[in-house]
């Protein structure tokens, strides 16, 4: 591991002026990060631990504002968040081993890097993610578990968060404090498409910081199915985070959002928009998964993936509808 300076923040102001270098990290629960050190694959010249920055989960405008440095664990388990919020609990549950889920961070969740064991093979592989401009072996290599929406040529790896796929789902807004001041923007914003540079993965400045996680009231059924080659800890080949509401027979609101397929969590704009207002079966929920799908580019290996989206949100979305009725 390459020598590193660690200064521990106290709140976010402090913990920025800490980084200072782009070469700065901060250090949540270390799940990722870390291991991505051990591997010399993250080299940052200083970490700054930010585990002791607040982490509240506040009652927020009929919603809920979560502080980053909340734990995985305890986000699941909040009273609020299992009864207005049961897409994210379960989304939260069925992304990693409880060891993890009781370590891991909402910040350091949501910046875990989107990744392939392609990136992890420095010596063997060539990544542009991990060496800009060397190339993709992903490409042509072993990509079952690879992009179907969005990639490009530079990249084709996806984004391996369950609960950022909730919470794109959600439509959260990120709160962030750097040298500049504070703003805040929708999460669906913050991940970036690979494009030519798959190497820059979301759209923060050098030092800046989560500091919060706004979620806006849910009134909707909502769910999140993941599909995955085993049960135990296992990225999601699909996954689909949906909330619906009818009335009259008639989708009334519905958000959708899926992971597993893209280099970001994929909201599902087209499908939301053919399902509005329209009607309540299987018929229509296969019409939107359909025109969701329709820019799928599949790979050797995973062009199972479209059709098993495509199920998957039919299968989701009818289970929500038996819900609501």
């Amino acid at each position: 591991m390459t020598p590193f300076q660690y200064s521990r923040a106290t709140n976010a102001a402090e913990a920025v002026q800490r980084a200072g270098l782009e070469a700065a990290k901060y250090l949540g629960g270390g799940t990722n990060l870390v291991d991505l050190m051990r591997e010399t694959i993250e080299r940052p010249a200083i970490l700054v631990d930010v585990t002791g920055l607040p982490a509240n989960i506040d009652e927020h405008e009929g919603g809920l504002l979560i502080g980053a440095a909340v734990r995985n664990t305890a986000l699941a388990e909040h009273r609020a968040v299992r009864e207005r919020y049961p897409v994210l609990a379960r989304a939260i549950l069925a992304g990693a081993s409880a060891q993890i889920r009781n370590m891991a961070t909402v910040g350091g969740n949501i910046l875990q890097r989107t990744r392939c064991a392609y990136f992890y093979d420095d010596e063997g592989s060539r990544c542009n993610k991990r060496t800009p401009g060397q190339g993709c072996d992903a490409a042509d290599g072993f990509n079952r578990m690879h992009a179907i929406l969005g990639a490009s040529p530079a990249c084709v790896a996806t984004h391996p968060s369950d609960m950022c796929v909730a919470l794109a789902a959600l439509d959260a807004k990120v709160q962030l404090e750097g040298r500049t001041g504070k703003r805040t923007l929708p999460l669906t914003d913050l991940h970036r498409l690979p494009g030519e540079h798959p190497e820059i993965e979301t759209v923060l400045e050098p030092g800046e910081l989560i500091t919060a996680v706004e979620l806006p009231p849910l009134t909707m059924a909502s769910t999140y199915r993941k599909v995955r080659d085993r049960a135990s800890y296992a990225f999601a080949l699909v996954s689909v985070a949906a909330a619906l509401r009818v009335e009259n027979g008639a989708v009334k609101a519905v958000r959708l959002a899926l992971g597993g397929v893209a280099h970001k969590p994929w909201r599902a704009w087209k499908a939301e928009a053919a399902l509005k207002d329209g009607p309540v079966t299987a018929e229509a929920f296969r019409a939107a998964a359909e025109a969701e799908l329709a820019d799928a580019v599949p790979l050797r290996d995973n062009a199972f993936k479209i059709e098993l989206a495509k199920r998957t949100i039919v299968s989701v979305l009818g289970e929500l509808a038996g819900e609501a009725a």
